[in-house]
């Protein structure tokens, strides 16, 4: 089942395009990456399945892009109940200046929800979610900023899990972050796909052939390739994939 259908989809900044009829379904509990060369469009694209690019002046969106057979840019859409079915993780870790415990309990506190004994189900079920319980449940109250990156990313996936996501959209998670860090973030996703569907940006290739189910190979605005991650890696239909994929350029 496709949970995410795009269909001729072109936006534009202005009189500048950005992104040229993109056609994609992205289906349940799967990862599927985006990849690239920077500037591609990627990171645009992933914006446009929360709306985040609404902030940005004299953007315009041509096309259709559905959530669960819902046209995100339909008239009579919320954005702010959208965007809490669709969870958002940033390339660089940011932990609110708060405290372990308020960072994961802000959102469900924002959305109403304000029973301390929920609240610590809550908290406490969305770190154990992001591998990150046991290792400060006795530190709850300290500052999230005292946490190592790689522990911060794994609380900003918490955070993002906390207000019960059903799709979990992830810009380069793990490019500000060590070797060791990274493999955890990897093997935790895995995990995660079993109840959210998740599409995450990368420039780490080998990241993409690890963990990713489908794969889309954006250049200059375009969708070139989209395909099972095996054969975009191993026998791509475009040229020009598999240049880029054996590294001629990029």
């Amino acid at each position: 089942m496709s949970v995410i259908s795009v269909r001729d989809l072109n936006l534009f900044y202005g009189k500048q395009q950005a992104l040229y009829n993109i056609h994609l379904d992205v289906d349940a509990n799967t990862i599927t990456a985006l990849i690239g060369p920077s500037g591609c469009g990627k990171s645009t694209f992933l914006r446009t399945l929360n709306r985040m690019n609404d902030s940005i002046a004299q953007t315009r969106i041509t096309g259709s892009v559905k959530i669960f057979d819902q046209d995100i840019y339909g008239a009579n859409v919320e954005v702010e109940s959208l965007r809490k079915e669709i969870g958002m993780v940033f390339q660089h870790p940011n932990p609110f200046p708060k405290s372990i415990y308020d960072n994961i309990a802000y959102g469900p506190r924002l959305h109403g929800q304000n029973d301390r004994n929920k609240l610590d189900e809550i908290v406490e079920n969305s770190l154990r979610s992001a591998a990150l319980w046991d290792e400060v449940k006795d530190v709850l109250k300290k500052p999230a900023t005292g946490l190592s990156g790689g522990q911060q990313q794994r609380l900003c996936i918490a955070r993002a899990l906390a207000v019960q996501p059903q799709i979990l959209l992830m810009d380069e998670p793990t490019s500000a972050l060590d070797p060791i860090s990274t493999a955890k973030i990897e093997e935790l996703l895995e995990e995660l796909k079993t109840t959210y569907t998740i599409v995450i940006v990368t420039h780490n290739m080998q990241q993409a052939g690890r963990i990713s189910d489908k794969t889309a190979f954006f250049l200059n605005g375009e969708l070139i390739e989209y395909d099972e991650t095996s054969v975009i890696f191993q026998n791509p239909n475009e040229k020009r994939t598999e240049e880029y994929i054996s590294g001629r350029f990029g």
